[in-house]
């Protein structure tokens, strides 16, 4: 029976390199997917005898699978320009969460987002990265799952006012000039309507208030509430001299319960760096900003090589939204395949090393691509006819080794 162990054990191992193959031909389309090869090692029979010379006599007892080995090589990466997928460029595995609370490890970058807005895996596993709060990133936050819907940005309060204008210096003494209007935004984002008006007190010496509708105020008298004055004087050149008996901008208790009050400065630059003149052209207003923001939407989303997620958002600014983050391992072949194109480290492949993409020996993160499967064709239809050429020749040894078999047992009869 001796006989028979030898050629099965080619028989098996022979089965288990078909079915290598073929799982690696079955996931050629499977994006992240590392190709897996067997590594086989002989059995030699414990034996005692020696020939004449001293040396061992030792027969072969078959062969056996001695590892699975994968090919952790990156792989083409194709361009989907979806914006939540994403590719490792180089050396590392993307940080997923399953529902159970366990963390896998996996190439696969082709994910997509919950009704939650989190980006998922294919499977459902929570992508995992460094939060963002207020568009700044914390790489020392823990892991948490990354938000890229039904996010907004936070209202901005102004603090300064910029108004470029032009007063005209042949406006008679007490008479006014078009006024300036614009639009400033308090802690929750809502819009205030400010109204700069002009009046000239003597040559090259104007006044200017600063009013809001009462309706904004509570408790606001009128119909509109001065919350700011001063006096301007210009040279000769009608340049910006100076400005003086100047009240800060300050909108008292507002309406909507908005932290108040809401102090802005400006609006018209320095003497040294004007932006009000007096000429002899028309009185006109040519540019007024702000640095506050209403609240906004987020629009699309785009993924830094660094792994930062920037979102564009319909208020105008661009914020991080959180940060891919990225794990190492000292041995790639010591992680064990747990299926869903994810695996989980050992004492072979050592712990994960989490951090940031391109620090630390980790690739770069690609946005709007997938890496993809790196099995060739052509190597693994080598390889199946290998196997089943081994196959047939250990199906070949049993059968004479039957036929041995019945020889015998014939001549014994």
């Amino acid at each position: 029976m001796g006989s028979f162990a030898t050629p099965l054990s080619g028989l098996t191992s022979a089965q288990q390199q078909l079915q290598s193959v073929s799982n690696n031909l079955a996931n050629i389309d499977t994006d992240g997917y590392k190709d897996q090869t067997l590594t086989f090692s002989d059995i030699f029979a414990q034996a005692g005898v020696t020939n004449g010379s001293g040396d061992p006599l030792q027969t072969g007892s078959g062969v056996s699978v001695s590892s699975t080995s994968s090919n952790f090589t990156e792989g083409n990466l194709n361009a989907t320009n979806i914006a939540s997928n994403m590719a490792i460029s180089g050396n590392g595995f993307f940080i997923t969460q399953g529902a159970n609370g366990t963390q896998d490890y996996t190439r696969s970058g082709d994910f997509t987002t919950n009704n939650a807005g989190q980006l998922i895996t294919p499977s459902g596993e929570l992508l995992l990265g460094y939060p963002a709060v207020n568009g700044v990133v914390s790489s020392l936050a823990t892991l948490q799952p990354l938000q890229v819907g039904s996010v907004t940005s936070p209202a901005v309060a102004s603090t300064t006012i910029g108004i470029t204008a032009n007063l005209n210096s042949d406006t008679a003494v007490g008479d006014s000039a078009a006024s300036s209007s614009l639009s400033v935004f308090d802690a929750l984002g809502s819009p205030h309507t400010l109204s700069v008006s002009y009046t000239k007190t003597a040559a090259n010496t104007w006044t200017y208030a600063v009013t809001v509708p009462s309706a904004d105020i509570t408790g606001g008298v009128g119909t509109t509430t001065t919350v700011g004055s001063g006096t301007l004087n210009f040279d000769g050149s009608g340049q910006l001299t100076s400005t003086s008996n100047v009240v800060p901008i300050s909108i008292p208790t507002l309406a909507d319960g908005a932290t108040s009050p809401l102090t802005i400065a400006g609006p018209f630059g320095t003497a040294a760096n004007p932006t009000i003149t007096q000429t002899a052209a028309a009185s006109a207003t040519s540019a007024a900003t702000t640095d506050g923001l209403a609240s906004g939407a987020l629009t699309t989303f785009t993924v830094q090589p660094d792994g930062t997620i920037e979102g564009s958002f319909t208020n105008g600014p661009t914020l991080a939204l959180g940060q891919v983050a990225v794990a190492s391992f000292a041995n790639n072949q010591g992680l064990v395949s747990v299926g869903n194109n994810n695996y989980q480290p050992n004492a072979a492949s050592g712990g994960a090393v989490i951090g940031v993409a391109g620090t630390g020996g980790r690739g770069t993160v690609v946005g709007g691509n997938v890496e993809q499967s790196n099995v060739d064709i052509a190597t693994e239809f080598a390889k199946l006819i290998v196997a089943q050429q081994a196959y047939s020749a250990n199906a070949k040894s049993i059968t004479t080794f039957n036929q041995v078999s019945q020889a015998t047992l014939a001549m014994i009869q």
